[in-house]
C-alpha cells in the first residue's frame, strides 16, 4: 500500500483503449508513475499499437504480472471480459498484503465475486469497479461505480487526481449488475442501429428513416448518432461480444432468458467475423454511409 512518504504508482494489467486513456489522464493529473503489462505487447500488429500508446502515456511496459505487482501500489485490471479471471489468477499470488486490486472489467456479478475471492485469498484488497460510460472522451475522469470493503480507501487515494468514483456499495457484484444491465441497452442500441442503417442504405431510405426517428425522439442528431454507434461496433466488436456474453450470464443468474442479449452477442460477433476492425484500419468509419458501403463491397467479394 501507498503511504504519505511514498509516491503513488499505478499498474495496469492490459493496456487497451481504456487503460491507455486512464493512464494518460492520471499521468497528466500528477500521478508520478504508471506501469503496464499486456500479453499482446509482442503480438504482430496489435503489439505496435500497445507500445505506441505506452510511450504516449509515459507508461513503461513490464514483462510479467509479477513485475507489475512489485512496482505498483494499486493494480488496475483492464483486460477483455473473458480474460479477467485468468488475469486475477496470474497476478494475485504476487500481490503484497493489503495491496489494492481494482477490477475494471465488464463481467457478471458471480465472476466478480470469484475474482474477489482469489485476490483476497492471496492477501490483496479487492475493489469492484464498473465503468459507467465510454472512457474516451472522459479519460481518467470517466464515472466509476465501485464496491467492496476497500472501495472507500481506493477512492480516497484516486479522487485527488480527478477520478470520479462513487462508493457506498459493500456487496461485491452490485456494481457489476448495474453495469451489465446498462449494457443491455447501450450495446443493444448499437446492434439495432447497425442493422437499421445497413437495411436502410440498401433501400436508399436512410435519410427518411433517420428523419422519422428525429420526429419520434426529438433533440438528437440521429445521423451523427448512427455514425457513432456503428463505429463502436467496428472498433470494439470483439470486446463487446465478450462483454455481452457476460451480460447473458448476468441475466441468466437473475432467472431471465437472455433472448435479446444473445442476439447482441451475434451481431457483435458478426463484426469480428467479417474482420471489420482490420478492414477500417482499427479506426471508426467516417460515417454510417461509409460503413454500409464497405459492408456492401464485402458482400459482393464473398459472393
Amino acid at each position: 500500500m501507498n503511504t504519505s512518504t511514498k509516491p503513488l504508482a499505478i499498474g495496469f494489467i492490459g493496456f487497451g483503449e481504456a487503460a491507455y486513456h486512464i493512464a494518460k489522464g492520471l499521468r497528466e493529473a500528477g500521478i508520478p508513475a504508471t506501469f503496464a503489462y499486456d500479453i499482446h505487447t509482442d503480438t504482430p500488429g496489435r503489439g505496435g499499437l500497445i507500445r505506441r500508446r505506452a510511450e504516449e502515456a509515459a507508461t513503461p511496459l513490464v514483462p510479467s504480472n509479477a513485475a507489475l505487482a512489485e512496482l505498483a501500489d494499486i493494480v488496475f485490471s483492464a483486460v477483455t471480459a473473458n480474460q479477467s479471471l485468468a488475469a486475477a489468477e496470474q497476478t494475485a499470488p504476487h500481490l503484497r498484503s493489503g495491496q489494492i486490486y481494482a477490477d475494471l472489467n465488464s463481467v457478471s456479478p458471480g465472476l466478480k465475486q470469484a475474482i474477489s475471492e482469489i485476490v483476497e485469498t492471496h492477501g490483496g484488497r479487492f475493489v469492484e469497479v464498473a465503468v459507467m460510460a465510454p472512457v474516451p472522451p472522459y479519460g481518467h475522469k470517466v464515472p466509476l461505480l465501485t464496491g467492496g470493503a476497500a472501495a472507500a480507501d481506493f477512492a480516497d487515494l484516486m479522487r485527488p487526481f480527478g477520478m470520479r468514483i462513487e462508493t457506498g456499495v459493500q456487496r461485491i457484484g452490485s456494481a457489476a449488475a448495474t453495469k451489465m444491465c446498462r449494457s443491455i441497452m447501450v450495446k443493444g442500441i448499437e446492434a439495432l442501429m447497425t442493422e437499421c442503417v445497413l437495411a436502410a442504405t440498401h433501400y436508399g431510405v436512410d435519410d427518411k428513416v433517420l428523419a422519422s426517428l428525429g420526429e419520434t425522439f426529438p433533440g438528437m442528431d440521429w445521423a451523427k448518432m448512427a455514425s457513432y454507434l456503428v463505429g463502436r461496433v467496428v472498433v470494439h466488436g470483439e470486446r463487446r461480444a465478450r462483454e455481452m456474453e457476460e451480460v447473458a450470464g448476468t441475466v441468466e443468474e437473475a432467472g431471465v432468458e437472455p433472448i435479446m442479449v444473445n442476439a447482441i452477442v451475434r451481431r457483435m460477433g458478426w463484426s469480428v467475423g467479417l474482420g471489420l476492425k482490420d478492414a477500417f484500419g482499427g479506426q471508426a468509419p467516417a460515417d454510417y454511409r461509409e460503413f454500409a458501403a464497405r459492408i456492401e463491397a464485402l458482400r459482393k467479394t464473398v459472393a
